[in-house]
C-alpha cells in the first residue's frame, strides 16, 4: 500500500519544535480516511503539547495528545484538521514569539 507525502516540515525555535507529516495513503484498511498524519508540537524535553494523529485508525480512530493526556476526536477533513492544530499551536508561539514556516 502506497504513502504519497503530501506535506512535511521541521521547525525548531526557542525550545519548541513543530513537526508536521501529513501523506495521502492508499492503504485504507490501515487508514479509512485515506490519510496519515501526525501534526505535532512539543518541546526539546520530549513534552508533547498538541499532536494529532491516526497511527491507529482501524482499531482507536483519530487521537489529540495533549500534555494533560490524549482524547478521541472526530476527523474533520484534513485541511480543517490543519487548521485546527495551527491555530492552537500558534497559541504557544505567540507566548514566545516564535514565527513557524507555514503555507497559509
Amino acid at each position: 500500500m502506497g504513502h504519497e507525502l503530501t506535506h512535511r516540515y521541521t521547525h525548531v525555535e526557542a525550545g519548541l519544535v513543530e513537526n508536521v507529516v501529513i501523506r495521502r495513503t492508499t492503504d485504507t484498511d490501515a487508514y479509512p480516511s485515506g490519510w496519515k498524519y501526525t501534526p505535532h508540537l512539543g518541546t526539546l524535553q520530549d513534552l508533547t503539547l498538541i499532536r494529532y494523529d491516526n497511527a491507529h485508525e482501524d482499531t482507536k480512530g483519530h487521537e489529540l495528545h495533549t500534555a494533560a493526556g490524549e482524547a478521541d476526536v472526530e476527523f474533520p477533513g484534513m485541511e480543517e484538521l490543519i487548521v485546527e492544530f495551527w491555530a492552537s499551536a500558534d497559541e504557544y508561539w505567540d507566548t514566545i514569539g516564535g514565527n513557524p514556516p507555514r503555507p497559509y
